[in-house]
């Protein structure tokens, strides 16, 4: 951005539109453009180029809606925020939505209301390119897109992915389930010699014992009844590549001899065979487990534990990187979009507010997985805390939880506020966002409910607005 706070192109046909906007953002610090008309606006936009757009939909000599398309064929990225007449049809709205606009904001405006969405715009926006500088980043260092993150942990992990990955070194890889453990095997053989061979992952967690030697090592004919010709197994089809064992706590003592024997000749013989087989395979493996208690305990060999534990890449659980929860919902957003074929959309505040403060058991695999159902299920652009998990929705009791382990120091005044915004919340949606029956379902005055609802900023889903019985705006 030319200015630190951002610079924004105004087109509205309305003098007093134009000087009102010009007084309110340079206030606040925006450098302003001014445009009257669609002409003028691309003039504008070769001349500087801007952060966001106010646009007015009715434009003379051509309609904002068409100038929106025109310009969203050059530029997919800058946000732009749609100017309506109050009351305007629902129609234009959707259809400015369809060609590309990210927010809509009726005249008269409230100015807090419009600041809130710019900067919310402007954060989406800055939050989107930061993510395509890390994608491009970690696409020629690593040619792996799919770590995302910026935080001082992700880093780290990320540094000692660049330094191990030439090697020939076996790598074990540390962390709880869902922190991304194929991820960082699949980036160290994408940034090793062997990224043209086979990368050949195996959980062995899924495989039944019985047939995990001969999936490993392979078989000849007749040694077993269904062996009814001879087969490959994976060390073999990982030959001058990579092969990855997921959760390797779980392969059981005698194969675990193999597998040592293997990694120290590395050579092997099939089931029922008699001829040594040469290969040239790096090994990585994962797990979510101690592997030393699995060896003080006597399930695990210490000399195959030592093989493993060369290098050790420890992966941080999502609640230690806070920070780069927004980084990845803005990731996952894009590919869920693009694979549901729908517009790219935004959480609201509140539900961004649950997102960060849950604390992912899961980890970066079960906010994958918020993402996606919030985006197959919405309705439109701005995605609301109703659309969360009931794990996340019930975000006060995580918090709870939380604050007695002593990982949270949290105001009393904000976790009765939770609680009560998840009340109101629970008896808006039984009452289909009905505010009249809603207040007689929690007992309270229809006006101290809506105080509740502006004070805790609770958003009506757009899509319900029109169906209000009692005709209170949406906020």
């Amino acid at each position: 951005m030319t200015n630190p706070k951002g610079n924004i192109l105004v087109i509205d046909d309305e003098g007093d539109v134009l000087d009102s906007l010009d007084a309110l953002l340079s206030g606040e610090g925006f450098a302003v453009q001014a445009a009257v008309d669609a002409n003028q606006a691309q003039a504008a936009l070769q001349e500087q180029p801007v952060d966001l757009i106010l646009l007015d939909v009715n434009l003379p000599g051509g309609n904002g809606l068409e100038f929106l398309q025109e310009f969203r064929r050059q530029d997919s990225l800058t946000p732009v925020i749609i100017i309506t007449a109050y009351g305007a049809a629902l129609e234009v709205v959707r259809a400015a939505f369809k060609s590309g606009a990210q927010d809509y904001i009726a005249k008269p405006w409230n100015n807090d209301e419009l600041l809130l969405v710019i900067r919310q715009a402007l954060e989406k926006r800055r939050l989107v390119e930061e993510n395509i500088q890390l994608k491009r980043a970690l696409k020629q260092r690593y040619s792996f897109t799919n770590i995302v993150g910026k935080s001082e942990n992700i880093l780290k992990v990320l540094d000692l992915i660049e330094q191990i990955a030439p090697t020939r070194s076996t790598v074990l890889i540390q962390g709880e389930s869902g922190t991304g453990k194929e991820l960082v095997a699949k980036a160290i053989h994408a940034a090793s010699p062997r990224a043209s061979k086979n990368f050949v992952p195996v959980n062995t967690g899924t495989m039944p014992p019985e047939l995990l030697e001969s999936i490993l090592f392979g078989h000849v004919k007749g040694a077993f009844t269904s062996a009814i010709a001879s087969k490959k197994g994976l060390f073999e089809v990982a030959d001058q590549g990579t092969i990855f064992f997921d959760e390797i706590s779980t392969v059981g003592l005698e194969t675990q001899a193999k597998l040592l024997r293997v990694m120290q000749e590395r050579a092997f013989m099939r089931l029922g065979g008699t001829e040594t087989i040469k290969v040239d395979v790096r090994v990585l493996a994962a797990t979510n487990v101690d592997l030393r208690q699995l060896v003080a305990e006597g399930r695990f060999r210490d000399d195959l534990f030592y093989r493993f534990n060369v290098i050790t890449v420890p992966l941080p659980p999502l609640r230690e990187r806070r920070e780069d929860i927004p980084l990845l919902v803005e990731h996952f957003i894009q590919r869920y979009c693009a694979e549901n074929d729908r517009s790219p959309g935004r959480f609201s505040p509140e539900a961004m507010r649950r997102l960060m403060g849950y604390h992912w058991p899961g980890n970066v695999r079960e906010l994958e997985n918020a993402v996606e159902r919030a985006v197959v299920l919405s309705q439109q652009e701005e995605m609301g805390v109703e659309l969360l998990p009931p794990e996340l929705a019930s975000a006060v009791a995580a918090r709870y939880a939380a604050l007695a382990r002593g990982e949270e120091s949290i105001p009393l005044a904000e976790l009765t506020d939770d609680y009560e915004r998840r009340l109101i919340l629970d008896a808006l949606e039984r009452s289909n966002w009905v505010q009249t029956e809603a207040a007689q379902r929690l007992c309270l005055p229809l006006s101290t409910l809506n105080q509740k609802i502006r004070r805790l900023r609770i958003r009506i889903p757009r899509s319900l607005v029109r169906n209000l019985a009692d005709g209170t705006s949406r906020r």
